[in-house]
């Protein structure tokens, strides 16, 4: 069945069927259906002592079931009648198995995929003022929690700097004690220099008199 539109005929004429739109209307209109569509089924297995076996699967790909008897039993008796595999067989519920986890995975895809368009803006038309209001709250939060990380890591490199900053006042401090040490040492060497000349000048000064005044050779 096209899922576009279906002409059906009502008492004051043809009523479009298609799609609805809304989210918020859908799931409402969905629900309905679904639990009349449950209980007409029960009342056909109680009325007419007939075999049910109803499953309904949602959008979102959570499921509903009735069974008027088992259900396995029931599925088995329907694909006996149809010609498919025994679903008993080990093989065969394997690949069950996966084809079910696949399925699965592709519509966590969809929908992943689905939620990105909607926080990047993209596909929003179909969403009621429900949908979008809370679409709004998720990126207001989303916002803020960029922001506080920007924050975060802003102040993280100041306190950076501001401990870099520290230690290098702190290094060119020690290197300025040290070049006046330095600078120290060398005009206390100098005036040792001196001192050691002049007490030698002074001794052979000293020495040259004596011998002059004892008369005895240098």
């Amino acid at each position: 069945m096209d899922e576009s539109w279906v002409l059906k005929e009502m008492g004051r004429g043809k009523v479009e069927l298609k799609r609805i739109e809304n989210p918020t209307n859908r799931q409402v209109t969905f629900s309905k259906r679904r639990n009349g569509l449950l209980k007409k089924a029960f009342e056909l297995s109680i009325l007419c002592d007939a075999e049910v076996a109803l499953l309904i699967f949602s959008s979102s790909g959570k499921v509903y079931q009735f069974a008027s008897h088992d259900m396995d039993r029931t599925v088995a008796k329907y694909r006996r009648e149809v010609g498919l595999p025994d679903s008993s067989n080990p093989q065969f519920r394997t690949r069950e198995f996966w084809r079910s986890e696949i399925d699965e995975l592709k519509r966590s895809i969809n929908t992943s995929e689905a939620r990105l368009k909607h926080l990047s803006g993209e596909d929003i038309l179909a969403l009621g003022m429900r949908d979008l209001k809370q679409l709004e709250r998720q990126l207001k939060i989303g916002v803020e929690r960029v922001r506080s990380r920007k924050r975060r890591i802003v102040s993280d490199h100041a306190t950076l700097l501001k401990r870099r900053h520290k230690q290098l006042q702190e290094e060119n401090s020690r290197l300025h004690k040290r070049l006046k040490e330095l600078q120290d040492g060398n005009i206390s060497s100098g005036l040792v220099g001196e001192n050691a000349c002049t007490m030698f000048h002074q001794s052979i000064v000293h020495e040259e008199d004596f011998h002059n005044e004892t008369g005895l050779p240098l």
